[in-house]
């Protein structure tokens, strides 16, 4: 379900019926150098933008920050959760592999748990982003209640 200009509604698609198992619609983004080296994600680092740099350091190509991967995630859940992601939401991650430039992030989210509170829920998604490759870059779990 969506607004009529396309966007997730404002309470978020999972609702009170959302089993656990269900998987999340994830978001799909390509590494940017542009993006890599603005003064919000990497500026500061030449490996986050430079290629010659980051080849002289031993990388294939300029890596982005963990930070982006998180917020690709963050976007995802956002979709999903609505307002209630910044209503006492929480999003935990690790980074377990470097996205190079070029390459093409997809997120992915699975119900993992959904404990009752309150009037509603509180559901624990297990949250991840991988490459075209399929290999994982950014593994994680997010919580946010619903009709709470």
């Amino acid at each position: 379900m969506t607004t009529k200009d396309g966007a997730p509604p404002a309470d978020g698609l999972i609702t009170r019926d959302t089993p656990v198992g269900h998987e999340l619609e994830g978001v799909k983004k390509q590494a940017q150098i542009q993006l890599m080296g603005s003064r919000l994600w990497g500026r500061f680092n030449p490996n986050h933008w430079d290629p010659e740099y980051a080849r002289s350091t031993g990388l294939q190509a300029p890596i982005q920050t963990g930070e982006m991967s998180s917020a690709y995630i963050s976007e995802m859940l956002v979709n999903h959760f609505g307002k209630a992601f910044f209503l006492g939401g929480r999003l935990e991650c690790k980074y377990i592999g470097s996205t190079l430039a070029g390459e093409v992030i997809t997120t992915y989210g699975v119900v993992r748990e959904k404990q009752p509170k309150g009037d509603g829920f509180r559901f624990v998604v297990d949250v991840w982003a991988s490459n075209e490759d399929d290999e994982k870059k950014t593994v994680g779990t997010a919580e946010a209640d619903v009709d709470v």
